[in-house]
């Protein structure tokens, strides 16, 4: 079972030993004159809190913490009656990719394919790079909600390379000049992705065919059935792997820039979901130099390099950096109609089309008992029930019943009715994404149909199997602020506040509930509860100060709540004001 350790002894312990009188202790950092939520068992209140070598040594009352235990700090924060919080953790995003996305096209919230166009020009404008990469685009978000293709790219480019990525980082469009050099006809096929050759006739959707699934149809104007440049899952790859690598020095670059924003928004550790090991070791190297401060657990990517030298290496960890998961897909997502389901979807009615598994249920069957010896967490992206059902039964012939291995199912998107009782029959941690909700919940039910649909985004359900849950962004798939995902998972409603009685509600969590699954649930699932997660005595110090109560402000007010400052270890690395 998931275990955690009780803090309550150590705190009692060490408040009688600085209570006996003596020397003024010597201490970093004083808070008081503030509303603190300890996020302890008993989530308690305090008002004061003493930090020293970035360990919490003292928290408790006002009157207690100033007048009975005697500390002279070197700085002293009155922090007004604002309100403190343990730093978020985001249990599921990417980093990296959000980084080296800084510096590239922004097709986030663009409302038709002419406005990518419009930024991918106004891009090439002022960037003179070899290759034009772009993500954000959604053509679920576009009046006509069909995916693009790649003939105005190849008149605006015909010479550069484009590779534009949807949203969801599991579809993407590529012009002429990319395709080519990336070698792909007609008559390509990719195990696990579908490279799109033509459109199906469908007046509502207009999906779209591979070399795998044609049909006899027409060619509908595009003869030899020239591929279009729509790529899903593993077909992006084949493009992706000619893209000239960052540097050292610029992914450097990326990463300083990013965390800054990361520390605005009040997060201080990131689970990063697929790293390679030359970007753990720059994670590391950066971390160590004390250019880089963030905090992060990093999920290995689970492919043959990386599996081959990690579980030969072992699990690593610091201060700052944890290596001791991987990171898997079982399928695609849902937008792209790539997640992989148990029953056809609803919204092609030309065809079967049940999505697609990225990786062999062979591959899961090899490397689930390798992990498990090794001591790795296995951490596994499924989207439709179907790759959720293969998954937990993987995970449960090699788990075998109640344990403490915290595996964990990232995404947890769709679930099967009979399926929810194995997070609990294995021990399995939930990792969900709040905001994918209601980012979907426009279309969902579209691709899932009405009876389906239940068991998507069932995050309460989720919770109640092993009494807790972890939440994260997924971002750059959503936004980087943890204000959205606790929106979401309480109030699961869009920013215009649709639906008026929120979405699917008997699946919200209470707030006490979101603000767990993003700190101290989130830690427990890093393995990381005796570090961070509660502000007690014995852990970092990483602590956010709000100018607004999470738990108690109007729900009209929750994205507009603000991190006045950020701390790491008891080290202030952002402040938006002058708090004393």
């Amino acid at each position: 079972m998931i275990k955690t350790i009780k803090y309550s002894t150590l705190l009692s312990a060490l408040l009688l030993l600085i209570s006996c009188g003596g020397p003024t202790e010597k201490v970093d950092l004083l808070v008081h004159n503030a509303n603190i939520y300890t996020v302890n068992d008993l989530f308690e209140v305090s008002q004061a809190m003493v930090i020293n070598n970035g360990k919490i040594v003292a928290i408790g009352a006002e009157n207690k913490i100033l007048n009975k235990y005697k500390f002279a700090a070197d700085k002293v924060i009155d922090a007004k009656k604002r309100f403190i919080f343990p730093g978020f953790i985001d249990g599921h995003c990417h980093f990296i990719n959000y980084s080296k996305n800084l510096q590239e096209v922004n097709l986030t919230g663009t409302k038709s394919m002419d406005e990518v166009i419009d930024r991918v020009k106004a891009f090439a404008k002022t960037n003179n790079n070899e290759w034009i990469i772009g993500r954000g685009w959604d053509q679920n978000d576009w009046e006509t909600k069909e995916f693009p293709n790649r003939f105005e790219l190849d008149k605006l480019f015909p010479n550069q390379p484009v590779l534009l990525t949807r949203i969801d980082g599991h579809a993407a469009l590529a012009n002429k000049k990319a395709l080519q050099i990336a070698g792909i006809n007609s008559e390509t096929k990719i195990e696990g992705g579908i490279i799109t050759s033509t459109f199906i006739p469908n007046g509502d959707t207009n999906w779209v065919f591979d070399a795998n699934y044609r049909k006899e149809l027409s060619h509908q104007g595009y003869p030899n059935w020239e591929p279009l440049g729509i790529l899903v899952d593993n077909a992006i790859e084949l493009v992706a792997k000619h893209i000239p690598a960052n540097s050292q020095n610029q992914l450097t670059s990326m990463l300083i820039k990013a965390e800054q924003k990361m520390f605005e928004v009040g997060l201080t550790t990131l689970d990063d979901a697929g790293l390679n090991k030359t970007e753990i070791e720059l994670i590391d190297k950066l971390q160590q130099e004390k250019k880089l401060k963030i905090k992060i657990y990093a999920m290995i990517s689970g492919n043959q390099e990386m599996l081959d030298y990690y579980l030969a290496k072992g699990p690593y960890k610091t201060d700052l950096l944890n290596v001791c998961s991987f990171k898997f897909y079982a399928d695609g997502a849902l937008g792209s109609r790539g997640a992989c389901l148990l029953e056809p979807y609803a919204d092609l009615t030309e065809q079967d089309h049940y999505g697609l598994m990225t990786t062999d249920e062979e591959f899961f069957n090899k490397y689930a008992p390798l992990l498990y010896e090794k001591g790795f967490q296995m951490n596994t992206h499924c989207i439709g029930d179907s790759a959720n059902r293969m998954v937990l039964d993987i995970y449960g012939k090699t788990l075998k019943g109640v344990n403490d291995k915290r595996w964990r199912i990232e995404h947890a998107q769709v679930i099967h009715s009979e399926d929810f009782k194995k997070f609990n029959q294995f021990t399995i941690i939930p990792s969900i994404q709040s905001t994918h909700a209601t980012s979907d919940m426009y279309w969902a039910e579209e691709r899932l149909g009405n009876e389906r649909i239940k068991g998507a985004y069932a995050y309460k359900e989720l919770l109640a199997q092993n009494g807790m849950i972890t939440l994260g962004t997924d971002f750059p798939v959503e936004g980087i602020n943890p204000m959205n995902t606790f929106y979401a998972a309480v109030v699961r409603k869009d920013s215009k506040g649709y639906p008026k009685e929120g979405y699917q509600m008997e699946n919200a969590l209470s707030r006490k509930e979101a603000l767990k699954g993003m700190t101290i649930w989130a830690a427990i699932a890093n393995f990381e509860e005796l570090e961070k997660g509660s502000l007690e005595v014995g852990k970092a110090a990483d602590f956010i100060i709000l100018d607004q109560d999470l738990i108690t402000a109007p729900e009209e007010n929750l994205l507009n709540i603000k991190v006045l400052q950020t701390f790491i270890n008891g080290e202030n690395v952002f402040s938006r004001d002058q708090t004393k």
